[in-house]
């Protein structure tokens, strides 16, 4: 688990992932639910920079939970965007 911007950043682009935010949970005029676009066609998805993305990560106080390898020694895209108090 981390919060920091780099690991982040790195770890979605070796997997050729795009921030996003999901359409139709904005709050207001405030952008939804975080997410990364691994097949960058998703059409529930609304692309952003990374500047945005990461700026409401640490506005929302977010952690990113993330997985190197499978078990297997594959690559994993798992990952997960947890509140502050989610473990």
């Amino acid at each position: 688990m981390t919060t920091s911007h780099e690991v982040i950043r790195h770890w979605a682009t070796r997997r050729n992932a795009a921030p996003a935010t999901v359409i139709g949970t904005e709050y207001g005029d405030e952008p939804g639910v975080l997410r990364l676009d691994f097949d960058a066609a998703s059409p529930n998805l609304r692309h952003v920079d990374w500047r945005e993305w990461l700026a409401i990560f640490d506005q929302r106080e977010l952690a990113f939970l993330y997985q190197e390898n499978r078990s297997d020694g594959s690559r994993s895209d798992f990952f997960r965007i947890c509140g502050p108090r989610t473990p």
